[in-house]
């Protein structure tokens, strides 16, 4: 075998991109001298590097997505939940009506951000979900560039705010590697949040390369982006006003948390009392009356399994009511914010020359808020019904920094009027069909008009190429570049009846699969005992065979909302788009087919850990189910010590050791009701070792140096322990949501944590 030879250059650049690992999404060599050397500067002629500069007149871009909404929520399409900023950005612009992600989170992002197909960049599940095959690795390789690494080479300044979730978790900590964080992949500047969600009020927080401690925080997590969003923008325009920015916005909102003022939530008091029946006839009929669904599309039937609005009880109505007047609070707020940023631009006279893009979804309306809606801390997770007396004494809590709510699966098929279905179940529109508005004075004339062309999210990176002028360059760093799959649709904004080019695109998602072409489309649902979709309690269900799952066939051309199966009669025609999805599937990396969460790998468990003095983050430490003993080793310099020893988790579950009046409490809460072991004597300064000790008999104990001085039963462990796996434990104080409101935001400890040693059993 024969090896190539590595050039110093190559092996410069490797070296390079390990120390500064942001800076490699610049590619700048050394360039070739264009003056003269003297001996003297009097005999030398001058000559200096150009600089990249963007094509002459290209527009700032401005791509915007949000999270977990259907085609039916905004008024813009139609919806019930007033956006103000969405409809004067649409009558200013084009809404394109046949707009399609991939249905669900990370492959959505992978996709947009790379032009390529998900499972093609190895993100056809959440990287939490990964599995060792190249189409589900969560790890976006850099032979396929994000448009920030594009942009950035064409002389754009680029920045990034909000949700990333684009890594496997094992590399988004303190310790990195950073080539795959926003900075490493382009973007020149970052700020937001790197897993799928956070919590609104106390939103776990990244800016660059570094995790930030915002609290006491007095701003929503939106209106924390939009701010920063600004001031980027201000930024850059003062300093370089005819340089031009590239600004991707993927908001929390509206993924559950579904957290948010009460001004905004108590807009729509009473306004969704007639339930969520009522919202899909009206909206279906707006749709129709505006042209934003097809004369031809009929509004499917209630998904089965869900109840008739009018069959459910008065507390039931009540509380799944409440849900959604939080859920369209958060989204309305959630115009209002984008529409700061627009009328910032406008403010400084950028609105014009700036070509602005929003998704409304990476997916449709989400269904994990189950049959009944949930508080995240209610203990039970039960079929319709059973949880109403527990949510409805919840009910003044929805919304707040108490709980991180739902909404019921009823609203999320209304959500994604007319269609059926919902998030993830990507054989339906309900998952995958979502709303887009672009929106650029200087170059769209045709203006508050609609489009019908089929589109897909790899579409977006090849149209903004292309209106920009911007080139893709057949390497960078050093990585040559794979081919787009989308398909840019810049030919629509001057042509409303322009066929489309777009023509064949494939979906999968955890086993549910379609595959549509020139207006057909195969699919098959594949059920996972997940959301309460099977009814089955089992724990050790096993989803049926993919060789039993049955395809159905529709021509969306007659059908667009998919009522009528032509299975049986075209089977020849299903044959035909099965062997297509069959053979994309090969190309693209979408096999091994495998169920909801099936073969994802599990962290590997370890015996001890320890968190040093000094640490300033969260430290995620992956626990079982066995034994767990955490030791504190603390040192007090002062008596009646005050403050938060360690912390892990928030107010709608977690666990927190602190000291109150010098005295040491370890607190359990699991969302409802708070336990709490207190010892009963005032510490002396000096040295003293702390522990908590979780018995596989259910029970935690607290020991100060060596003695028992509390006890206690527990029956929700996960509550308490689950966050310390997820999210991380952080140490001298209590980061981001507090576990309890009885001390203040991060409530800084006075003495000093040595070490936290966390022991568990892994056998």
């Amino acid at each position: 075998m024969k090896i190539k030879k590595i050039s110093k250059q190559s092996l410069l650049l490797i070296f390079l991109c390990t120390i500064a690992l942001p800076v490699c999404a610049q590619h700048d060599p050394i360039k070739p001298f264009k003056g003269k050397i003297g001996k003297t500067l009097e005999e030398t002629q001058e000559s200096w590097p150009e600089r990249v500069q963007a094509p002459k007149g290209a527009p700032n871009v401005v791509w915007i997505l949000l999270d977990d909404v259907g085609y039916g929520a905004t008024s813009a399409f139609g919806g019930l939940i007033e956006t103000p900023t969405f409809e004067s950005l649409s009558s200013n612009g084009i809404r394109y009506t046949n707009f399609h992600t991939t249905g669900i989170c990370s492959p959505t992002r992978a996709a947009l951000l790379t032009g390529r197909n998900a499972h093609s960049v190895g993100m056809g599940h959440h990287a939490e979900w990964s599995i060792g095959t190249p189409g589900y690795n969560g790890d976006i390789p850099f032979e396929a560039g994000t448009v920030a690494e594009v942009f950035k080479e064409n002389g754009y300044n680029t920045f990034a705010l909000g949700k990333w979730h684009g890594q496997v978790p094992k590399d988004l900590t303190a310790a990195g590697p950073f080539n795959r964080w926003p900075t490493g992949r382009g973007f020149e500047h970052y700020y937001g949040f790197l897993g799928g969600s956070t919590d609104q009020w106390h939103p776990t927080l990244v800016e660059e390369n570094d995790f930030i401690d915002i609290e006491p925080n007095t701003k929503p997590l939106t209106e924390l982006l939009a701010d920063k969003a600004i001031s980027y923008i201000a930024n850059q325009k003062s300093t370089a006003p005819d340089k031009p920015f590239f600004l991707y916005l993927a908001t929390g909102a509206t993924h559950a948390p579904h957290q948010v003022a009460k001004e905004w939530s108590d807009k729509y008091k009473g306004k969704f009392d007639k339930g969520w029946d009522n919202y899909r006839e009206e909206v279906y009929k707006r749709q129709l009356a505006q042209g934003l669904i097809p004369k031809k599309a009929v509004l499917p039937s209630r998904q089965p399994g869900l109840k008739a609005w009018n069959a459910l009880s008065a507390d039931e109505k009540k509380v799944y009511a409440r849900f959604f007047e939080v859920y369209a609070g958060f989204l309305s707020y959630t115009d209002y914010e984008i529409g700061r940023i627009v009328n910032y631009l406008k403010q400084i006279g950028q609105l014009d020359n700036t070509a602005i893009f929003i998704v409304i979804g990476d997916n449709g309306g989400s269904k994990e808020g189950k049959y009944t809606g949930n508080t995240g801390n209610s203990l039970s997770e039960k079929s319709q019904g059973d949880d109403i007396p527990f949510l409805l004494s919840q009910i003044d809590k929805i919304g707040t920094d108490l709980t991180a709510s739902n909404y019921p699966l009823g609203w999320s098929q209304s959500m994604n009027t007319p269609f059926r279905y919902w998030k993830s179940d990507v054989n339906s529109e309900g998952a995958t069909h979502n709303p887009l508005i672009v929106h650029y004075p200087n170059g769209i004339k045709d203006k508050g008009t609609l489009r019908s062309q089929y589109l897909h999210v790899t579409d977006l990176f090849p149209t903004t190429v292309e209106l920009t002028g911007v080139k893709i360059p057949e390497e960078i760093n050093g990585y040559k570049q794979l081919p787009l799959h989308g398909t840019a649709f810049n030919f629509t904004f001057t042509d409303a009846k322009a066929p489309t080019k777009h023509t064949v695109q494939y979906y999968e998602l955890h086993g549910g699969r379609s595959i549509y072409k020139d207006g057909w489309k195969a699919e098959v649902y594949h059920p996972r005992n997940v959301f309460g979709e099977t009814g089955n309690t089992d724990p050790n269900f096993n989803p049926r065979p993919f060789t039993e799952d049955k395809w159905e066939l529709y021509n969306l051309n007659d059908d667009p909302t998919e009522t009528k199966d032509l299975a049986t009669k075209d089977p020849k025609k299903l044959e035909e788009l099965k062997k297509l999805f069959d053979s994309l599937a090969w190309k693209y990396n979408v096999y091994p087919l495998r169920n909801f969460r099936a073969g994802v790998a599990e962290p590997k468990l370890k015996d001890k850990a320890i968190i040093y003095e000094g640490t300033t983050v969260k430290t995620r430490v992956y626990l079982g189910k066995k034994a767990v003993t955490f030791t504190a080793n603390i040192e007090l310099s002062l008596a009646n010590a005050e403050g938060v020893v360690f912390a892990s988790g928030g107010l709608y579950g977690g666990s927190t050791l602190f000291f109150s009046g010098g005295k040491v409490n370890y607190l359990l809460n699991d969302g409802t009701k708070e336990i709490k072991l207190t010892g009963s004597k005032t510490l002396s300064t000096g040295a003293h070792a702390i522990n908590v000790v979780y018995g596989e008999d259910n029970t935690v104990t607290l020991f100060i140096d060596n003695e028992q001085v509390a006890k206690e039963n527990i029956t929700a462990r996960n509550k308490y322990l689950g966050p310390v796996s997820s999210e991380g434990i952080s140490v001298g104080k209590d980061l981001n949501s507090p576990v309890t409101k009885l001390y203040n935001s991060t409530f800084p400890f006075t003495g000093a944590v040595k070490t936290l040693v966390i022991e568990q059993k892994v056998e």
